[in-house]
């Protein structure tokens, strides 16, 4: 697969320039909205796209993946390998504002070296800039340890929930603007012709909050940030265009909190980017409002077994419908997403870290009998194998 580097970054984005942010408008579109037909010939030219959430078991979160201290390119090899042998074709990948911050060229080249790799197996992954989910406070270096049976007692949002905060209010400095801004632009703008990458993603599940009510499909959830998000989305999508990259830009809207969040994303976005955990004869409900937009639709979020949301269920309905097929998950591992929502209920993490009730290097990882998300153990043994054979049928690997 070829591709193209970008030309040098020139000074029309030295472009930082630090502008109040836009007023809100939820009703048009920002300028530089791919046309249906546009998008839809892009889609067509695609295979069936399936892949999963990417992340290797050695991560906890998205700075553990990408920070030069953790970077692990021979895991992420091997797993990949596995994602290639199964079909995989795509990858949907968070990034963090504090890596790009502290290591800007540094992770770049890191990218560079993803890329390849996830080249040599014939993937074309997918970056996500933010994500209100999970932990509020993240930092730069030794990131903690997994909490025993807790689903996802690492992951942190981007940016930090004080940060996030302050920009709704309209209080971030313009160091802190011009960081958020340059972390979306000058990223796009270093990849923007580069045809390993699919296409861009700007938020995941804006609105979101640490989920620790257990049930993550729920709008009504106790910490939910909800339309506090709403000017932060929609700067990202005025970055977002004025860089102009070649690839579509989309944002979750399924799977958002806040109404304005959700029009804002849905009324911007290329191809709809939604999440649905629930199994098929719900899933195709809640699909309906954005087949009607005529643009594709990527499920970017699925694989919930102990809802009904499993690979026998889900998968062959979503290649007959062609629709991208992106599920929570690959390798059982630091995030523990095997456990379900539930696992976090009544659970006070940071406690029962503090109490020692962590997953050490080199022990091995506990397990439900029911896995909730995730294919592999970090041995490359199927937790099912009969869904390993779905997922080759289907992409004609068998």
């Amino acid at each position: 697969m070829k591709y193209r580097f970008n030309k040098i970054i020139t000074a029309t984005i030295a472009i930082l320039s630090l502008t109040a942010s836009a007023q809100i408008n939820d009703s048009i579109p920002v300028k530089g909205k791919w046309e249906v037909e546009r998008v839809n010939e892009w889609y067509e030219a695609q295979p069936w796209l399936v892949g999963c959430n990417y992340y290797p078991a050695t991560a906890i979160n998205q700075i553990e993946m990408w920070q030069e201290s953790t970077w692990d390119p021979k895991r992420i090899d091997l797993e990949l390998g596995w994602a290639e042998d199964i079909g995989m074709n795509t990858l949907r990948v968070y990034l963090h504002d504090l890596v790009w911050a502290d290591d800007e060229e540094g992770l770049y080249d890191r990218m560079e070296e993803f890329l390849n790799i996830c080249q040599s197996h014939g993937i074309r992954p997918f970056f996500v800039f933010f994500d209100d989910c999970h932990m509020p406070n993240p930092e730069l270096g030794i990131q903690p340890l997994p909490v025993k049976g807790y689903h996802n007692s690492g992951w942190v949002n981007s940016p930090s929930r004080d940060l996030a905060v302050r920009y709704s209010l309209g209080k971030a400095t313009p160091e802190e603007i011009a960081r958020l801004k340059g972390y979306v632009q000058k990223t796009m703008q270093r990849f923007s012709e580069d045809e390993r990458i699919l296409m861009w993603e700007l938020y995941n599940e804006p609105g979101r909050g640490q989920g620790l009510t257990g049930n993550m499909e729920s709008t009504s959830v106790a910490d939910a940030f909800g339309d506090q998000s709403k000017q932060l989305v929609y700067d990202s999508w005025c970055w977002a265009r004025e860089v102009n990259p070649s690839q579509p830009i989309t944002s979750t809207t399924l799977g958002a909190v806040g109404d304005t969040n959700i029009r804002i994303n849905k009324i911007n976005s290329d191809v709809n980017s939604v999440h649905s955990y629930a199994e098929w004869e719900r899933t195709k409900k809640r699909l309906k409002p954005y087949e009607e937009t005529g643009r594709p639709i990527f499920l970017t979020e699925w694989l919930g077994r102990n809802n009904g949301s499993t690979v026998n269920n889900i998968l062959p309905k979503l290649k007959k419908h062609n629709i991208a097929a992106i599920n929570w998950g690959f390798v059982s591992g630091k995030t523990g997403t095997i456990w379900h929502w539930d696992s976090r209920k009544d659970r006070d993490v940071f406690k029962e870290r503090e109490d020692g009730n962590v997953i050490k290097p080199g022990e091995t990882y506990p397990e439900p009998d029911l896995w909730f998300h995730d294919l592999f153990r970090t041995d490359g043994t199927p937790y099912d194998e009969g869904e390993i054979q779905i997922f080759k049928k289907l992409t004609g690997k068998n």
